[in-house]
């Protein structure tokens, strides 16, 4: 289905983006041949790092005649083999796209390229007393254009949304090379299609975004963080449809099961007793203007949680414990891969549904053998489930663990979820789409890649299977 670079190839290539935006050794070849995405290495042929518009759309116009894949690429934390070429040929990094374009003030609006680390966009608007609040746990080092691609929320989404509410605008390079903005610079938008929704969480498999523009917010002067334990999961993940029928919407509402706090405290040095009773955890923020109206909700809250059986709840008194309490939740990941070989799979569900999820997860984990541990943001209903290998051997690591995921897949479908909430679908979740879709949903889809990407070289094997595609071996 495709063709391999040639010689020739890359003599054209490096005469479209110049000699240094390409790389073709070893070390380059293997550091973008992986993301974050457990252990997964494809190799690509050649990386190439364009920075301009004007490269990228006559690159994926030699590609496409050419027949050559294009697989683009942000900041490589991606934990879905979204970045992976899979099929070889260019890997397309986004990394020299680095500029904040302009804050525009008046409108409350800032233009992107997608290259841009997503906390110096967060840091850059609050400089202006602005907001962006998209703030995925690697904030610090995930790529906007990433976030985009992949549909990002965050913590904050309970209160705030996904990038999905706050992205207004795309430039974007077709597989041919034309190069298109998807939509206008206005909040509303009832003009055909939206081109600018559709690209948002498409992975990368309809065209190359070069441009955003999302919209900001005032930021709030005030934040109040709390960490609530329980007794048990299920009283912990009970306690958040109870946080939101009390009328109480929290700029942040994140679940953690004992165990994954007992490896931060291991991985991180976090200093912070518990007692046996405590073994699940809610982190709870509060963003407003006032503190006084903030301390009201606090009591309101308190009150929800005593009546839903909290064992006991933390404020922090001081920027740097809120700042602790955060670190705790951001370096929980860190700490659950430190320890183990691990899957991480990202379901949601209506957060009513959370307490049937988590004891489910537990279920079936006993049946097929392996552990798991929890964390997530509770408040939009998304738990990030790491299955963690432990004593499983590695033959039912292997082969009956699929199974088991699948199990885990199909009882979040039944609780009314889906398969990803914001990690995307990728290469390793494919397997699991017809779980959750239908023959002419999936035919829907692969309607659109063919009228974007008719010859399929962008981002080949990602969502779902191109026709005929022969795959590179991964190492």
């Amino acid at each position: 289905m495709f063709n391999k670079i040639t010689p020739d190839d890359i003599h054209a290539i490096k005469h479209i983006t110049g000699e240094t935006a390409v790389l073709s050794d070893d070390e380059a070849m293997y550091a973008y041949g992986r993301d974050e995405t457990e252990d997964l290495v494809f190799i690509p042929e050649l990386v190439v790092l364009p920075e301009t518009v004007e490269q990228v759309s006559a690159l994926l116009r030699y590609c496409q005649d050419r027949l050559i894949p294009v697989t683009p690429r942000g900041a490589g934390t991606g934990l879905s083999g979204g970045a992976l070429p899979v099929y070889g040929g260019v890997l397309l990094s986004m990394r020299r796209f680095n500029k904040i374009i302009n804050l525009d003030l008046d409108n409350l609006q800032a233009t992107v390229e997608p290259g841009v680390i997503t906390q110096e966009l967060i840091d850059a608007a609050a400089e202006q007393g602005l907001c962006y609040p998209v703030d995925p746990s690697s904030k610090g080092s995930c790529f906007i254009g990433g976030n985009v691609a992949h549909g990002s929320g965050g913590p904050r989404v309970v209160k705030y949304g996904t990038i999905r509410e706050y992205v207004l605008n795309l430039e974007i390079v077709l597989p041919n090379g034309d190069v298109i903005w998807t939509g206008a610079n206005t909040l509303k938008y009832a003009s055909g299609y939206n081109l600018t929704q559709l690209m948002i969480g498409s992975e990368g498999t309809l065209a190359v975004i070069t441009k955003i523009v999302v919209k900001l917010v005032p930021l709030p002067a005030h934040q109040v963080v709390l960490l609530a334990s329980f007794g048990s999961n299920e009283l912990a993940c009970a306690a958040v449809s109870a946080v939101f029928r009390a009328g109480i919407i929290p700029s942040a509402l994140e679940f953690m099961e004992r165990r994954g706090m007992d490896w931060v405290r291991e991985y991180s040095e976090v200093r912070l007793d518990l007692t046996d009773e405590q073994q699940a955890f809610l982190l709870i923020e509060l963003d407003g203007d006032s503190i006084e109206l903030l301390y009201q909700d606090c009591e309101k809250l308190n009150t929800v949680l005593e009546a839903s059986g909290c064992k006991d709840v933390l404020l922090a008194d001081t920027a740097a414990q809120k700042d602790e309490l955060w670190r705790i939740r951001r370096t929980m990941p860190e700490s659950v891969k430190a320890n183990s070989i691990y899957k991480e799979e990202d379901t949601v569900v209506p957060r009513a549904a959370l307490p049937q999820l988590i004891n489910g997860i537990k279920q079936i984990g006993a049946s097929y053998g392996f552990d798991s541990v929890c964390y997530g943001h509770a408040g939009d209903g998304n738990l990030h489930v790491n299955i963690i290998k432990s004593g499983m051997s590695d033959e039912d690591w292997e082969h009956k663990l699929p199974a088991g995921i699948a199990e885990i897949f199909r009882l979040t479908i039944s609780l009314g979820g889906t398969l990803s909430g914001e990690h995307g679908i990728g290469w390793v979740q494919k397997e699991f789409m017809n779980l959750k879709y239908g023959k002419m949903h999936v035919q829907l889809m692969q309607g659109i890649k063919q009228v974007f990407d008719p010859n399929g070289i962008l981002n080949p094997g990602k969502i779902f299977d191109p026709p005929g595609g022969e795959l590179t071996m991964q190492t």
